[in-house]
């Protein structure tokens, strides 16, 4: 791992840890570190100040490190999907230009608060939770075009989604609802 390589994909390697090599590759835009039996990643990560895109997904994670808020440039894609998460840092919060967000299939009883200052996220995927509900705030989550809760425990939602102005798909299947508040049907 040596040179100036912008994408760097070590997806199913069974490594078990993130070789300390890969914090070395600054110029990295896009890290695939997904399906490696990963249980933590080193705060290093922050130092890929040029990462774009950042899969972790299929891992074994239970935290997610709190540099992570700390990479200006991860505005493409975020996968942390299928790990054992149940809260993601305040520190995501400072991602105000990431585009995309999975946190699919992991363990969040709650959507975490970090998401609400997201603003730039245009889809956002957190099927096969333990949601019961969505905080009022994911009004503030305007430029949201996909919004995927399929397979939770969603038994209501807040009348405050009606805000999401730019709405083009919300996937309900798999939840507990009976009625959804009449401003979806307002929505473009």
């Amino acid at each position: 791992m040596s040179g100036s390589t912008t994408h760097l994909s070590l997806w199913r390697q069974q490594l078990g840890r993130v070789p300390e090599a890969v914090w070395q590759q600054a110029d990295l835009e896009t890290l695939v570190l997904a399906d490696n039996a990963l249980a933590e990643v080193s705060e290093r990560i922050g130092e890929l100040s040029r990462l774009r895109m950042l899969d972790l997904g299929h891992n074994r994670l239970t935290r997610v490190p709190e540099a992570l808020g700390s990479l200006p440039s991860l505005t493409d894609f975020l996968y942390l999907h299928d790990n054992r998460l149940t809260s993601l840092p305040a520190s995501l919060g400072r991602l105000t230009r990431l585009r995309y967000l999975n946190i699919s299939q992991n363990a969040f009883g709650t959507l975490p608060d970090a998401l609400s200052e997201m603003v730039g996220l245009v889809e956002l995927r957190v099927e096969d939770n333990h949601l019961a509900s969505l905080p009022d705030w994911i009004r503030q989550l305007a430029r949201l075009r996909e919004l995927s809760v399929r397979n939770n425990r969603l038994a209501t939602l807040p009348e405050s989604i009606g805000r999401l102005r730019e709405l083009r798909q919300l996937d309900l299947r798999g939840t507990l609802l009976c009625h959804v508040p009449e401003v979806l049907a307002t929505l473009p």
